[in-house]
């Protein structure tokens, strides 16, 4: 019995926070996938939903192939990736400065603040009726909602993330003879930038929301715009397959984005 005095129980799998390996995590990732269209074919092939209400998986994937065979898919694809990168830069470029200015200066969280709070509950798709009025239906509109979309919401995570700064470390820089401008790039910037290039990342899977949805009206090009024509004719597969798409080029360009992270931050791999 005294040998088992103090001795530490190894904590199970689904213990909280207990790291898996990164074979385990894929092997997990992957199995939920296989279950996903093992319930699909189920579903659709056992009859118990109508071929008009959802597609089986083999018509779906048939119909993705003839959009990039016969309808040159591919273009509208590139249009989409295009649109989503140009607005999410543009509205990064913009908000990060400012919010980093508003988590390290308190008089300009003042003043900006309270307007941003109150935008970025603003929906963006909100906006595409005035943005059609203003800008057309071309390029600018489709950008002007991802901004709007993506701007507000990183400018308030940023402040946030910048004003949680520990404070320990600004007293010090102070004590170096570090001044604002010093404390800003040398403590604040490189102590959050970790977490702002995660933000980054949760935005940007926010833009593609966005895009399609302007991409819903007014366009003539796009995945979304596909998608719209495909409802037309009630072809519920190519809808299926834009839909899952989207959702191979956003899980694609997250694990880059990690990747990334990893190699500029790498002291945050343990997080």
């Amino acid at each position: 019995m005294t040998g088992t005095v103090g001795r530490r129980r190894r904590p199970s799998t689904f213990a909280p926070l207990t790291p898996i390996s990164p074979r385990a995590r894929v092997t997990f990732g992957i199995a939920f996938f296989v279950l996903f269209f093992a319930a699909w074919s189920v579903a659709t092939w056992g009859g118990f939903v109508k071929p008009l209400f959802l597609a089986d998986p083999l018509k779906t994937f048939a119909a993705g192939w003839r959009l990039f065979v016969e309808f040159g898919f591919a273009g509208d694809v590139a249009v989409t990736i295009s649109r989503v990168v140009g607005g999410f830069v543009i509205a990064a470029l913009l908000a990060v400065p400012l919010g980093i200015a508003m988590g390290a200066f308190k008089p300009i969280e003042a003043f900006f603040e309270p307007f941003v709070s109150f935008a970025r509950y603003l929906p963006a798709s909100a906006f595409i009726p005035l943005l059609i009025l203003w800008l057309g239906v071309d390029e600018a509109q489709k950008l002007a909602v991802i901004f709007i979309g993506a701007f507000f919401q990183i400018v308030l995570m940023i402040a946030v993330l910048i004003g949680e700064t520990r404070r320990d470390l600004v007293e010090a820089a102070y004590t170096l003879g570090a001044g604002s401008r010093g404390i800003v790039l040398r403590v604040m910037l490189p102590y959050a930038a970790p977490q702002i290039a995660e933000t980054l990342r949760l935005v940007l899977g926010w833009a593609w929301t966005y895009v399609i949805v302007a991409e819903l009206i007014g366009a003539d090009s796009g995945i979304g715009h596909m998608i719209m024509d495909s409802q037309r004719f009630l072809d519920t597969g190519q809808m299926i397959f834009g839909i899952f798409l989207i959702g191979a080029i956003g899980l694609v360009t997250d694990l880059g984005f990690r990747a990334v992270n990893r190699l500029l931050f790498p002291w945050q791999l343990g997080r």
